[in-house]
């Protein structure tokens, strides 16, 4: 039995935000190892510290996605750097022993932003990308883990997941999608067909899905 096609529905009007500053240096800085903060926008997030955004921007690609949609349905929110001390408040990333970072956390990051915003987030460990598009309707959104090699889907890459897109539409073939450490033309309202994505793609996600509103 054919299984029915999958509709089209994409979200248009949906924010493109980089996790740096302003999304025409994002091409130096993962390209040309340019200082994030030579891009004069580098305090857009509220960051005041250099030492601090060279360290965490890199690493806030998870909040980066949730701003976005955060503003895609007018929920007011404090800016980038104060999302990342709640964050951190919550366990949503968690400091090594060596220095590094393990997050975005899926499960305290649901519970933060289910406290915080009042989004039901649904944590999928296990989902196929063309499942979780069928997710996407005219209230969620849906956030997935990829390589970051996606910001070149024609070349080949070596890894799967460690950076988290935006996913804001669908249709029968693919996927509209935010990549906030993207370069053109692969950034912002990217189409990629779903045998490409699954290159990428590490096979787990969330869904996000805004809070009801009055009438609903």
């Amino acid at each position: 039995m054919n299984e029915k096609p999958l509709t089209a529905l994409r979200h248009s009007g949906v924010p493109y935000y980089t996790q740096w500053g302003d999304p025409a240096w994002v091409r130096a800085i993962v390209e040309d190892a340019a200082d994030p903060c030579d891009d004069p926008a580098w305090r857009r997030g509220g960051f005041t510290e250099p030492e601090r955004y060279r360290f965490w921007a890199k690493r806030l690609c998870g909040l980066t996605c949730l701003e976005s949609a955060l503003d895609f349905w007018g929920i007011g929110h404090p800016c980038r750097a104060a999302l990342l001390d709640e964050a951190l408040r919550h366990g949503v990333y968690r400091m090594r022993d060596d220095g590094g970072v393990d997050g975005l956390i899926y499960r305290p990051f649901a519970q933060w932003t289910a406290q915080a915003f009042g989004l039901h987030v649904d944590v999928l460990p296990r989902i196929g990308i063309e499942e979780i598009a069928t997710r996407i309707d005219a209230d969620t959104l849906a956030i997935v883990s990829v390589s970051p090699e996606i910001r070149y889907p024609d070349r080949h890459n070596e890894t799967r997941g460690g950076h988290l897109i935006l996913l804001h539409g669908r249709d029968e073939r693919g996927v509209w999608f935010h990549n906030p450490s993207g370069v053109a033309p692969f950034q912002a309202d990217v189409w990629l067909p779903f045998d490409t994505v699954n290159r990428f793609y590490a096979g787990r996600g969330l869904t996000l899905r805004r809070p009801a509103r009055a009438g609903d």
